[in-house]
């Protein structure tokens, strides 16, 4: 069992910036699976961002949905067990609930919600224009 914790969400306005945080509990951080999806209201829950292990968790590739690629920046920081998510020039499109998802081991299909078993309850996200 993992307990996934995001933070950081707010109100702001288009061309503002935030960064989330998911915190998760355990001592395999390093090598899980990690991703952000989001959900807005009658949308289904998309991919924003994702972070891998490969190499024995020394390195990490990461894997962007076209809609936020060249705006947002995944991170993560494996000593305190945070996922980060930076957002740069937000605008009113990003505006929904984002997610963190856990998944132990590597997969083929970060974008798929499926292969992550273990997810938080969110932090909401509003841009204004």
């Amino acid at each position: 069992q993992v307990r996934v914790v995001e933070s950081g969400g707010g109100l702001v306005q288009a061309g503002d910036s935030l960064r989330l945080s998911c915190t998760t509990s355990g001592n395999s951080f390093h090598v899980l699976t990690l991703a952000w999806f989001r959900q807005a209201p009658g949308k289904e829950r998309q991919f924003v961002a994702g972070s891998m292990a490969t190499n024995g968790a020394t390195v990490y590739v990461d894997t962007y949905s076209d809609s936020i690629k060249g705006r947002f920046a995944i991170s993560r920081d494996n000593d305190k067990s945070t996922l980060f998510l930076q957002m740069n020039s937000l605008n009113p499109d990003d505006t929904a609930r984002y997610f963190c998802a856990v998944r132990f081991g590597r997969t083929t299909e970060q974008m798929n919600d499926d292969v992550y078993g273990y997810w938080g309850q969110g932090t909401q996200v509003t841009v204004s224009s």
